[in-house]
């Protein structure tokens, strides 16, 4: 036989051998891959919008959120089995994060959902602080003197919730509300007064005996009063238009409101219960004859009713 059959053969014998696992002559079975990882799913990050549930009557911008407005936004997982679970003030899914407001809702770093089917329950407030200890009692303070559009502004106090939301792509929306009461007050010219004459007077009005101090618990949306009272001084807004955010309570002290003209005091004394979220309108006509103050109350919007009366 020739050296190059020889070769051939060898060859052919080693190669019937890589393909047998044994005596038996069967197929080797080939060796074990590594498993691939799969695809890791991309994040799919919150994003969130925002409504005001009654549009008439105080802060932001009396109707909307503006530029700069910035909120705290918490987020709490659901369990696998859909159940609500405790707003804390740490642990949460998303703590107090802010959001900043420019035409659209901005958090000062992305956050995610916790996957793609956990149902979780939002909670905003408004105005943000980076200082959130308790969720439950927050505490809270009304400036005394809202004379000024920066303090007035700094006055109000909204919250929001959206509650078992699904993961989703889309701006989660969050209805939210004012917590305080809103006080609008007008005054009217009446007997010894003209519109000229009043425009011209030293006038200042102010609200006798409330409380200005809170706590709020952001899951239930609640307000308590607390603390000592003090007058508050209202941002005018017009000739004859004042309006001031007042902490929800029972005013019954003496004269509700006090409007002094050219240094002669007209008071109204009167118990008034103010509610949460509702607009109280005093329209105030000031007469020199009888020395009296005649006013009508009503909510967010006129119920119809006169509520009104004479201060001796």
């Amino acid at each position: 036989m020739k050296a190059k059959n020889i070769f051939t053969l060898i060859f052919a014998a080693a190669a019937l051998c890589a393909f047998s696992s044994g005596d038996d002559g069967s197929p080797a079975t080939p060796p074990p891959t590594e498993p691939t990882d799969p695809t890791p799913q991309a994040k799919l990050p919150i994003n969130i919008s925002t409504s005001l549930v009654q549009l008439s009557g105080t802060r932001v911008t009396d109707y909307a959120f503006e530029a700069g407005d910035k909120i705290g936004l918490y987020v709490v997982n659901r369990t696998a089995e859909g159940a609500a679970q405790q707003l804390k003030p740490t642990g949460n899914h998303v703590d107090n994060m802010a959001f900043t407001y420019s035409g659209t809702w901005t958090p000062a770093t992305p956050i995610y959902w916790l996957d793609d089917k956990t149902h979780a329950d939002f909670y905003l407030y408004y105005p943000y602080r980076a200082d959130m200890a308790n969720v439950e009692s927050m505490a809270v303070s009304l400036n005394a003197d809202q004379s000024t559009e920066a303090a007035y502004k700094a006055s109000d106090f909204l919250v929001g919730s959206a509650t078992d939301v699904a993961p989703t792509e889309q701006a989660v929306s969050i209805a939210s509300r004012h917590l305080m009461s809103q006080m609008l007050i007008t005054l009217v010219p009446g007997n010894g007064f003209t519109d000229e004459t009043l425009a011209a007077a030293n006038v200042s009005v102010r609200i006798n005996a409330a409380m200005t101090n809170a706590t709020v618990s952001l899951a239930s949306a609640t307000v308590s009063p607390t603390g000592a009272t003090s007058a508050i001084t209202p941002l005018k807004t017009g000739e004859f238009s004042y309006k001031a955010l007042i902490v929800p309570q029972e005013i019954n002290a003496g004269n509700l409101i006090t409007v002094t003209v050219d240094g002669r005091d007209f008071n109204l004394p009167r118990t008034i219960s103010l509610e949460s979220g509702h607009l109280y309108r005093c329209t105030v006509t000031l007469s020199k004859t009888s020395n009296g103050i005649n006013v009508s109350i009503d909510r967010w919007q006129d119920d119809g009713v006169d509520y009104g009366g004479t201060a001796e």
